[in-house]
């Protein structure tokens, strides 16, 4: 049941979020418990309860903030973007370094792939997602701009190439989102506009035996 907070009620539930995000980022959900929460705010039980119901609806909340919070940064950074290629690529930019900024949220994000109880808000999240991209690629693709091709399928394949090399690169390897933005925006539109066309022809010709 949602609830009306004073200033002081939502400063509590704000740290109960961000240290609990904290805390389910470096020692596991599982391994977290509303205890260790709870001491680690300085509050009792009855003031966790009083905003959340359960260790699963925090962690929840904190998943659908999360996704909230991306897909803001997103549409900020492409606000003042006409052209719907421009768009795509500096959606991917500020994408990468919001996780990078958030390396703990994206650890939570990875996490919950595994839970199935988790899987709803993620599928809600990712469609979301998917038809913002899916948006501008159609966009591209009535101005000429982007080649022709299933809207969807380039979709899931820019936001996998942005989660893989995110997790490869930043949250495993330690690297930064924008150190990555140039590889990552150039293999995403190579694609979408065709450019792999520009490269063949560019290879030295070969006879075929």
């Amino acid at each position: 049941m949602e609830r009306r907070l004073t200033a002081r009620g939502r400063e509590r539930r704000r740290q109960l979020l961000d240290f609990a995000a904290e805390r389910f980022a470096t020692r596991g959900y599982h391994s977290t418990s509303v205890t260790d929460i709870i001491e680690g705010v300085g509050v009792g039980k009855g003031v966790f309860y009083w905003y959340f119901s359960s260790k699963e609806e925090l962690f929840l909340e904190i998943l659908r903030e999360a996704m909230v919070e991306l897909r803001q940064a997103q549409q900020e950074a492409i606000a003042d973007e006409p052209d719907p290629v421009h768009r795509i690529e500096v959606g991917i930019r500020s994408s990468l370094v919001w996780l990078d900024t958030h390396r703990n949220l994206f650890a939570l994000l990875e996490f919950a792939v595994g839970e199935e109880r988790f899987g709803p808000a993620l599928r809600h999240g990712q469609k979301i997602a998917v038809a913002d991209v899916a948006r501008q690629v159609e966009m591209g693709m009535e101005q000429g701009r982007i080649r022709h091709g299933n809207p969807e399928l380039l979709t899931h394949a820019i936001l996998g190439v942005t989660n893989q090399l995110t997790r490869v690169f930043i949250h495993e390897r330690g690297g930064r989102g924008s150190d990555i933005a140039d590889d990552a925006v150039a293999f995403c539109l190579g694609g979408l506009l065709g450019q792999d066309k520009i490269l063949s022809s560019a290879l030295p010709h070969t006879t075929v035996r």
